[in-house]
């Protein structure tokens, strides 16, 4: 039988999938209306404030001097580069498309880990499950893998996400290694709060065309700050902090069904034969990667 706590860590893995999957949709729908540093800026603004908000009235502990310092670093390296980068991505190429791209963050965690003092060294089996994922990726972004009428703005968006895949690696690998008494929702509404007040300078700094206000784009907002951030996120900080890496990783295969689905069905976004096939390669790859690299652990 499950304890309590391990229901509830199951729950939130659950959300984390679910949610985490339809942000693709929501910020395709929010750069109707908003550019990208405003919709980064007002999203997390809104989520923190109102998570440091509640966690205020309820009591709870706030972190202080280094620790403070160490999780502001932790979310503007996930959510600033990584969430950040995949708002840019989302202006060149369909949302589905940068969630299967996004779907091999687990090579440069991998890769990370092997780099740093302590971690799991790189070997064989876990070197050829990352060239069958890139294989798959290599499917998706060649020349006519994907009809997008302009190849460059694919190679950008691929770029930019990758930069997105190495800020959440980083400050994942960070999160796992700080102790810390703080509460993960605290921790997560201080990130938040301060990815919004950091992006909001260029935000407001950068010149960009004039907004234009239309009901989808401010929904597809709010369900991103309830849902994606407050919800979603903080379901993910629990999850991570009741589960194993090897568990709460799973919402790395989940993810990418509910975002292609959901933008086929909404935007009419390609997907073919092609698209299932690299989608397929990227899958075996990731789960290569995770299986040699759990055993690796394991064994040492």
């Amino acid at each position: 039988m499950l304890s309590e706590s391990k229901w509830r860590a199951y729950a939130a893995l659950g959300a984390v999938c679910f949610f985490w999957g339809t942000t693709y949709l929501g910020i395709r729908m929010a750069l109707e209306t908003f550019t990208p540093f405003m919709l980064i800026s007002l999203r997390f603004l809104i989520s923190g404030s109102l998570l440091l908000a509640g966690a205020k009235i309820l009591g709870a502990a706030f972190p202080r001097g280094a620790e403070l310092r160490r999780i502001a670093l932790n979310g503007l390296l996930l959510l600033g580069v990584g969430n950040g980068c995949l708002a840019f991505a989302e202006q060149w190429i369909p949302s589905g498309l940068a969630a299967l791209i996004v779907t091999i963050s687990p090579f440069w965690l991998v890769g990370f880990e092997a780099a740093v003092p302590g971690g799991a060294s790189l070997h064989f089996p876990t070197v050829m499950g990352m060239l069958i994922g890139l294989f798959g990726v290599a499917t998706l972004v060649a020349p006519g893998g994907v009809d997008l009428g302009h190849q460059s703005n694919l190679i950008q968006a691929f770029l930019v996400l990758q930069l997105g895949c190495i800020g959440w690696s980083l400050g994942s690998i960070l999160l796992k290694r700080q102790e810390s008494k703080i509460h993960p929702i605290v921790a997560g509404a201080v990130q938040q709060f301060t990815v919004g007040v950091v992006t909001l300078i260029p935000a407001l700094v950068i010149p960009h065309p004039a907004i234009h206000w239309n009901p989808r784009g401010i929904g597809a907002l709010l369900y991103l700050v309830t849902f994606g951030s407050i919800v979603g996120y903080s379901a993910y900080l629990y999850a991570l902090s009741h589960l194993p890496v090897a568990v709460v990783s799973i919402y790395n295969y989940v993810t990418p069904l509910v975002a292609v689905f959901l933008g086929w069905l909404i935007y009419r976004e390609q997907f073919g034969m092609r698209e299932a096939f690299a989608m397929a390669v990227i899958f075996v790859g990731v789960a290569v990667v995770k299986t040699t690299s759990a055993k690796r652990v394991i064994s040492r």
